[in-house]
């Protein structure tokens, strides 16, 4: 829709889950070293708060970029049924090889929303708050 204004829309989740920062690319002591008290063995739980935003053309029939309501049940099955009051690293199978980061679970949320969405263009971030000062942000981008 040329000259239709531009909007973001930023919906907001909050999942509770545990993992261990642990990998197997690592000695027992380098991962002791990288990953300091996170590296315990039996874990640690966050209460996660996920925002994803979508940015696309404001419709002039709906006046929306996106039906919010869509979004929130994208949002509930790409994060809280796969995530919420769940062990990261021997519940999701995704984490079963790949470290349990907070940029990593912000790369798993991104590719599931992406390719759920009817329109996965309109996806433009994922911004998880591991802690109130932990935030890490995903735009899908990779390095050249």
């Amino acid at each position: 829709m040329p000259g239709a204004p531009l909007a973001y829309l930023t919906r907001k989740e909050i999942f509770s889950a545990c993992h261990r920062l642990h990998s197997d690319q690592l000695s027992e002591e380098e991962n002791k070293a990288v990953y300091g008290k996170c590296n315990n063995f039996h874990g640690h739980g966050h209460n996660y708060v996920v925002e994803v935003t979508v940015r696309g053309p404001v419709s002039s029939d709906t006046g929306m970029v996106m039906n919010i309501a869509a979004l929130k049940q994208f949002m509930n099955k790409a994060i809280m049924e796969t995530m919420d009051h769940k062990n990261l690293d021997k519940d999701v199978l995704y984490f079963k090889d790949v470290v349990s980061t907070t940029e990593n679970v912000a790369i798993f949320i991104w590719n599931n929303l992406f390719q759920m969405l009817p329109n996965p263009s309109i996806l433009y971030e994922v911004k998880i708050h591991e802690t109130e000062k932990n935030i890490v942000i995903y735009r899908g981008e990779t390095c050249s």
